[in-house]
């Protein structure tokens, strides 16, 4: 499978401004989400990159790629149909192409050397099939995620086959459909938030968007749960985490974590250890 082209969807409503917060990346520069999602991208071996984006907002993220601003398709989704649909506004440039796929508000710290997206793109590679990342998540992480149910079929690669997929699953509908034999109680297979995808699930969103009203919303995980039903799809367990800078706290944590990762963790250990000592001071004076 030969993956060249990504998807970075950044249209939603709530979503727009995100990708234009800048952090402190791990090389201890100060960078906006998205390049850092581009950058993931492009460590990937990837070098075509679609990004979708609400109308007007082309020229913002272009700025806020830099010098990177080139490697970049925008696609406009005139109107926030859903995330489905969003993936869908990227069909022309995917055209008959298998792709990666990442939203614009998540990053992601790798735990070993290679990057998250590249153990993603390996793994498709190797087994020229769609891929979902995966990450075990505890049940109170439900109402977040879309979710996966399968079975083992490697235990050294963590990879799973793809049974059953469900956006956002109540603990009452995942213990029903998505319990995968040996994951840990009260544990699920939530979304890691990229993908690689086969050129069929743009013909089964287009298939699913004939099927809605105008008012109604496309989303992917319906597309992925059909696609388990007809082709191979598997899950893989990322060797790392991710983090969703829409959150309360998102943006924060997120920082925290890219700092803790990065070259200045010594520093910012002891910042930490420094604000902690403080604040524990000051309440024993109260």
């Amino acid at each position: 499978m030969n993956i060249i082209k990504a998807v970075i969807t950044a249209a939603g409503r709530h979503q727009r401004t995100l990708p234009l917060q800048l952090l402190i990346d791990r090389d201890g520069e100060q960078k906006a989400v998205l390049r850092i999602i581009v950058e993931e991208v492009l460590g990937a071996g990837i070098d075509e990159i679609g990004v979708v984006v609400a109308p007007g907002d082309q020229d913002a993220y272009r700025a806020a790629c830099g010098e990177l601003a080139n490697r970049l398709h925008f696609i406009e989704q005139a109107a926030p149909r859903g995330y489905g649909h969003a993936v869908l506004c990227a069909a022309d440039f995917t055209a008959s192409e298998p792709f990666l796929l990442l939203v614009g508000d998540h990053l992601y710290v790798s735990s070993e050397a290679r990057s998250c997206a590249q153990q993603l793109v390996q793994a498709a590679r190797q087994h020229e099939c769609a891929v979902s990342a995966v990450q075990p998540s505890r049940e109170s992480l439900l109402p977040y995620y879309g979710a996966v149910g399968g079975r083992l079929m490697d235990v050294s690669n963590a990879l799973y086959q793809v049974e059953r997929v469900l956006e956002k699953p109540t603990p009452t509908a995942a213990e029903q459909e998505l319990v995968v034999p040996g994951m840990r109680a009260g544990h699920y297979l939530c979304f890691f938030g990229m993908h690689v995808l086969t050129p069929s699930v743009m013909a089964i969103l287009r298939e699913q968007l004939t099927r809605l009203s105008s008012d109604e919303r496309l989303e992917l995980s319906p597309a992925l749960d059909e696609l388990a039903r007809r082709e191979r799809y598997l899950a893989l367990q990322i060797h790392g985490w991710r983090y969703d800078v829409g959150v309360k706290y998102g943006l924060m944590l997120t920082q925290l974590a890219l700092s803790l990762a990065g070259k200045e963790r010594e520093r910012v250990l002891a910042q930490l250890v420094e604000l902690l000592a403080t604040r524990q001071l000051a309440q024993g004076e109260r």
